[in-house]
């Protein structure tokens, strides 16, 4: 009965949101309004096809709405496209961080047609499908101009996002499980990736520390997702605060209380380091020296509780994790030094579908895939990990200029958001395949493409 009520529900929910924003999209020309299907949709991904698959039981409706974000993705720039009736003359000025992604995207191309050994063409097809759609989502915002409003609506989602989901990390913790086990998650992933079910909650391992605690994903993908996405939540609350009115600061206030207590329910040691790190990195870039205070007050209050509160048993996993001795740090440390020895005996790289923990990288090919810049360097080589380590920086180096010089606030405030979050991820990116992770980098690489707008118009006054 519970699985039924889920599932009318979400996809209740699911066919609103898909019929306001093809509306949108297809009968009034606003293609931009993807980015709002994403923010609402993405986080409930793996939650809605795992509901779906539970009350289905069936493969096909699964592939059928696991492309259908994708076809959304294609369909906003093909309306672009044809409401630009000539697109070859549409005023676009190439800034760096455009030609890099270009560069990135173009070099996963040839990957794919190069004749290499291992996956088939179709598995390196559905990988390069991962590389080109978040670089379609870039597109879509270097082509966005909202109004103040619409910017307004966006962050508003965001915020809903980051309240909703710790809402429903204390349901978790209060009933002493987790949202995937009423899902069907484990279900799913027997069913569609073939991963049996396994830890002490019946669902992955990912979902309990070594202590055999509770970690908890809310309506994400799993405790990782959750965290790393709560960065988005937390640099969006803290660019609004900082930029109202007292009286009205409340609410981001809260936005950024709740983002914090999910990253405590995911327990994610990169999350809390990429937390702090995002924390320094906004102060000393936007000179918020009370940042840098409450940052290091928190360093300090957690160690206090270390030394002298915490148990036995969580004193010695953070030592273990300092000192990469508990299994999952040792693990990390092996999978990056299999990518390293890869890199050296082919510079080049070995071709696509062949490191990650992407679905079409299977187990039997699969070399490293804990970190996402040894990921792109054992597939496309050392090129292609510069390339995508001097995307990730000018993105953040340009969208912080944006943030300095534009005089429109709501941009300014895209901008912020977008630094901050790119920057914050960089520790999960060293941890994770974290570019899966579609919520907060589909939202944020939108979100360097938006600020990448206003930056060629600062430069050449035009877009």
């Amino acid at each position: 009965m519970i699985a039924q009520i889920l599932f009318i529900l979400t996809l209740l929910g699911y066919a609103l949101l898909l019929h306001f924003t093809l509306k949108a999209m297809a009968f009034k020309g606003k293609w931009e309004y993807l980015v709002f299907f994403l923010a609402a949709y993405l986080p409930f991904h793996t939650t809605f096809l795992s509901i779906l698959f539970q009350a289905t039981n069936s493969k096909l409706p699964v592939t059928l709405f696991q492309m259908a974000k994708d076809l959304v993705v294609v369909g906003s720039v093909l309306i672009f496209v044809l409401y630009h009736r000539k697109p070859f003359e549409y005023p676009f000025r190439f800034q760096l961080v455009e030609w890099l992604l270009l560069a990135f995207i173009g070099l996963a191309f040839i990957f794919l047609l190069l004749p290499l050994q291992g996956p088939g063409f179709v598995e390196k097809a559905l990988y390069f499908k991962n590389i080109l759609i978040p670089g379609l989502v870039f597109f879509v915002g270097r082509n966005t101009d909202f109004e103040d409003i619409e910017v307004k609506r966006l962050f508003q989602v965001i915020f809903v996002i980051a309240i909703s989901a710790f809402s429903v990390n204390l349901f978790e913790a209060g009933i002493g499980s987790h949202l995937q086990t009423f899902t069907g998650y484990a279900h799913f992933n027997y069913g569609i990736y073939d991963i049996e079910p396994s830890g002490n909650f019946g669902l992955s391992w990912t979902f309990e520390t070594q202590a055999m605690t509770r970690r908890l994903a809310s309506f994400f993908s799993d405790p990782l997702e959750l965290a790393s996405s709560m960065l988005l939540g937390f640099a969006a609350g803290l660019i609004w605060f900082l930029t109202s009115k007292r009286e009205e600061s409340f609410p981001y206030l809260m936005v950024m209380l709740c983002s914090m207590g999910s990253l405590f329910f995911s327990s994610s040691r990169a999350a809390f380091g990429a937390f702090f790190i995002m924390l320094f990195f906004i102060a000393l870039i936007f000179k918020l020296y009370r940042l840098i205070f409450f940052g290091f007050s928190l360093v300090t209050a957690f160690v206090i509780f270390v030394v002298f509160f915490a148990s036995e048993d969580f004193y010695y996993f953070v030592i273990d994790t300092l000192t990469f001795q508990n299994a999952s740090s040792v693990g990390h440390v092996l999978e990056w030094v299999a990518s390293i020895e890869s890199m050296i005996e082919n510079p080049l790289g070995v071709g696509l579908a062949m490191s990650g923990n992407s679905g079409s990288v299977t187990e039997e090919a699969r070399i490293g895939g804990e970190n996402q810049f040894l990921i792109y360097g054992v597939q496309m080589g050392f090129l292609g990990m510069f390339l995508y380590i001097l995307l990730l920086g000018f993105s953040i180096s340009q969208s912080i200029k944006v943030f300095r010089l534009t005089e429109n606030v709501m941009t300014a405030r895209i901008a912020f958001t977008a630094a901050a979050v790119k920057t914050g991820l960089l520790l999960p990116l060293f941890t994770a395949n974290a570019e899966l992770y579609a919520y907060v980098n589909w939202i944020s690489w939108w979100m360097v493409g938006y600020a990448m707008n206003e930056y060629s118009k600062i430069t050449y006054g035009k877009a």
